[in-house]
């Protein structure tokens, strides 16, 4: 007698756990049921055939009901709802389009269900403006609505992966897209830092991103539909894509005595089985066990989803196949970007209190110098034993080859020693003879074998200033462009020549642009006796997690119109630019290089041009869309524009303008000049007017330092006495100087002390900040507070004794400083 085994739903588990069992047991009776006129599409491929990039329709469409039947001889009923079960008499009930509503036995059942689209209690939520996408149906509707109605703008609500890929097809295709999402990043298997990269490509697109936004409610007009957040904002539209996650549908075995999890999956075992006899659950409705925590959880993805429809057909054959667990290996496309993830991320791993170690790296995605390489950033999660967790990735080439290796080494419990010993193919044009895998193997196997110590970006957040010292080890060129707030300039070049400039009581915290010259200096620092701990993944880790969405440059360059022909002496090329007509003189390919290889070499062309030459540079590293930026600005070279291709590429064409060409009339970028000022002072008057004028300064955008030496080094000396260990001159010194701002007597009429007391009594009643409160303004503005080492040490003042914040530098510090800066003063 033959197998009768029923299947509810298609797509991915129930057509793959049907196709399977055919080809295990030629003479079993299939009947496979399918609310929707479709039983096997390509789910995933439904927003890019909204977009456009899939352009024909029966490209989606997997398999046919007849199809099924010629091939498997499965008897497919669509538009046939299973409406629940009877598990005594072993009989599910059907309300079917053709048939009506009937019982249908069976011998063994598989349920394949799927998941449905949240969609909230909220007013105005049953708009015909308000679409979800989850099948074919949906898939149509959508589409027509932005074919055949044209309409010019939409509200993405949900920031998952349909969210995403719906807000990036629908820009696609021309329309004005806002995402909101509820949470503080899009894309919840990706850390926040990592995440945050494919943030930036969704605003670089042009799609408006707005981030821990809840929705109230909507209002439909006569046209649009208005969309009202908690914040008060209101967003008006021509239609909303509502993406905010999925529930297993299982409301219909709620009466069956299925075992159903808090959030409604159905509960099964390691062979798929459910708590009822010959029962058997797969795809998004069930609940698994996540492969590397061993917890349990539900990961709505269509490869787990088809390995279970293998498996449970294994077992309904007799083969008592297992499914080991799912370890949520997902990845996406954004726009240029991709990101990719396996196993457990920080918040996973942190929630569940497992301890582990984290590490990045951001290599080439090949040989950098075969053309076309472009930076992939890769997070690497692992525990003390080296045991891999987790992955996450962010590139523009060769993020899902990476990803996969890592995930393969996750299945086996592999450690990041294998990482290091993968042999993985290697041609100029596919890797580096170092894969990036084995580079985020062996950051992490140094780790471990603490060859170094790392710290990472959040750790910045609680510091202890009086105990650490930064120091960013980059070149003078990127620290300029752009550095960590506190951070001292000492190249890694210079090191070794400049270790008096280190407190060896402190632990040296270092950082480098992507981390290799921090690892070095770590090294360098170690060997000579420092503490020391190296920013992992360095600066470009630093931008990743502090970035903000909307706080991308936008800028927009005026183009030149007119380039005098006497000051161009070669023509190379010729190029259309915002609609003019521009003569290129030279050209950069600078594809391949990391931060800062790129600046240098533009810094190194700019200097070979004469005055109105134009320089056309193309470069791979992500950070060189910002960097130019700034860099333009700040050598007071003029940009001319700046784009990003689909692949990554950054074009950036810059003039080096003579005076004659600039035109006063129109306003030119340009930072503020920098302000510098000496404080050898240590009166009350003098310091309070100093602080004045560097709270001015700093207002108006000025950059401001001001660096302490001699009697000026009371002003931002603490007023408690801190107990530290000083020579008998020290502590003569000490006893003899004011303590602290609240000590300093005036330069005239002090009268011992009662002249400071009615300067004082004089600014409050005139309501003018006081000295201390001058001090906290200018520290909360950003004003750069220098102490001179020289003079600390003459003066027998200790770090620990000045208030916190306080860089230590020396004059080359400071001359430094003076160099970039419109004013100096000395007072």
């Amino acid at each position: 007698m033959s197998n009768k085994v029923l299947i509810v739903g298609g797509v991915a588990g129930g057509a793959s756990a049907a196709a399977r069992l055919r080809r295990l047991d030629e003479d079993a009776q299939i009947v496979m049921f399918e609310r929707d006129p479709y039983i096997s599409f390509a789910n995933c491929g439904l927003p890019y055939y909204i977009g456009d990039s899939i352009k024909d329709r029966s490209k989606l469409l997997v398999q046919t009901p007849e199809g099924m039947y010629q091939r498997f001889n499965i008897d497919v009923r669509i538009e046939s709802e299973v409406m629940g079960i009877d598990p005594v008499n072993k009989r599910v009930r059907v309300r079917s389009k053709e048939r009506g509503e009937y019982m249908e036995s069976y011998d063994s059942l598989i349920l394949s269900p799927g998941a449905k689209p949240l969609r909230p209690n909220l007013p105005g939520i049953e708009s015909t403006r308000i679409h979800t996408l989850r099948n074919i149906p949906d898939t149509d509707r959508i589409k027509k609505r932005v074919t055949e109605e044209r309409i010019r703008s939409a509200v993405v609500i949900g920031g998952g992966f349909i969210g995403v890929e719906m807000a990036e097809n629908l820009k696609e295709i021309g329309l004005e897209v806002t995402l909101v999402e509820g949470g503080t990043q899009i894309l919840a298997p990706f850390d926040r830092e990592m995440s945050s990269a494919l943030s930036k490509e969704l605003e670089e697109n042009g799609v408006s991103l707005l981030l821990s936004q809840s929705v109230q409610s909507f209002r439909d007009t006569d046209d649009q539909i208005e969309v009202y957040l908690a914040s008060g904002t209101v967003l008006v539209s021509d239609m909303v894509i509502l993406a905010i996650g999925v529930a297993p549908d299982t409301a219909f075995l709620r009466d069956s005595g299925m075992e159903l999890g808090p959030r409604g999956h159905i509960i099964v075992n390691d062979k798929l089985a459910t708590n009822l006899n010959n029962v058997y659950a797969v795809g998004d409705a069930v609940e698994v066990t996540d492969f590397v925590n061993g917890k349990k959880t539900a990961i709505p993805l269509a490869g787990p989803a088809n390995k279970q429809g293998r498996i449970a057909a294994d077992n309904v054959c007799g083969l008592e196949t297992t499914f080991k667990g799912t370890q949520g290996t997902s990845i996406i496309k954004v726009f240029g970007l991709t990101g990719a993830s396996t196993g457990n991320n920080e918040k996973t791993l942190q929630r569940l209190e497992i301890p582990y170690r984290v590490s990045y790296v951001h290599p080439n995605s090949h040989a950098s110098y075969y053309p076309g390489a472009t930076p992939l950033s890769l997070k690497l999660l692992f525990n003390d034993a080296g045991t891999v967790l987790g992955a996450q990735a962010v590139g523009f080439d060769g993020v899902d080859k990476r990803i996969d290796d890592i995930a393969t080494v996750i299945r086996f419990r592999g450690t990041v020693t294998d990482l290091t010993e993968l042999e993985l193919a290697y041609a100029p044009p596919y890797s580096s003879a170092k894969d990036p895998v084995n580079m985020a193997g062996y950051t992490a196997e140094n780790i471990l074998t603490g060859k170094t110590e790392v710290f990472v970006p959040q750790d910045l957040e609680t510091r202890n200033v009086e105990s650490t010292q930064l120091i960013d080890v980059r070149s003078e060129m990127e620290h300029a462009n752009g550095n960590i707030p506190g951070s001292l300039l000492i190249p890694v070049d210079e090191l070794r020549a400049r270790l008096q400039e280190l407190d060896p009581a402190k632990e040296i915290w270092v950082y480098c642009q992507v981390g290799l010259r921090g690892y070095t200096a770590s090294r360098i620092l170690t060997q000579k006796g420092y503490k020391v701990r190296n920013l992992t993944g360095g600066y470009k880790t630093y931008q990743m997690a502090t970035y903000k969405p909307g706080s991308s440059m936008n800028q927009s360059f005026e183009p030149i119109q007119v380039i005098q022909p006497s000051l161009i002496e070669t023509k190379l090329d010729i190029a259309k630019v915002n609609d003019a007509v521009l003569r290129v003189d030279a050209e950069l390919d600078a594809c391949g290089l990391c931060c800062p290889g790129p600046l240098i070499q533009v810094k190194q062309k700019m200097d070979q041009l004469m005055a109105g030459q134009v320089l056309h540079v193309t470069a791979s590293d992500p950070g060189f869309y910002e960097d130019i930026q700034s860099w333009a600005v700040m050598s007071r070279n003029r940009m001319i524009k700046v784009s990003k291709s689909a692949n990554g590429i950054i074009e950036a064409y810059l003039c080096k303008e003579p005076p004659e060409l600039k035109d006063a009339s129109k306003p030119t970028l340009s930072t503020p000049e920098g302000s510098t000022m000496v404080v050898f002072s240590g009166d009350l008057d003098k310091a309070i007017a100093s602080f004045i004028i560097a709270n001015g300064a700093a207002a108006s955008g000025k950059k401001v330092t001001m660096f302490f030496t001699f009697w000026g080094l009371n002003v931002i000396r603490k007023s408690a006495k801190v107990p530290v260990s000083k020579s008998l001159v020290g502590h003569m010194f000490g006893a003899m100087m004011p303590r602290g701002s609240r000590k300093l007597s005036l330069s005239k009429m002090n009268m011992l002390g009662m002249g400071a007391k009615m300067i004082r009594g004089v600014m409050k009643s005139n309501n003018v900040f006081s000295l201390e409160e001058l001090i906290d303004t200018a520290i909360g503005q950003g004003v750069e507070i220098v102490a001179c080492q020289m003079s600390m040490d003459v003066m027998g003042i200790k770090e620990q004794e000045l208030i916190d914040g306080v860089l230590i530098g020396g004059v080359g510090y400071y001359l430094g400083k003076a160099d970039q800066a419109g004013i100096n003063l000395f007072i």
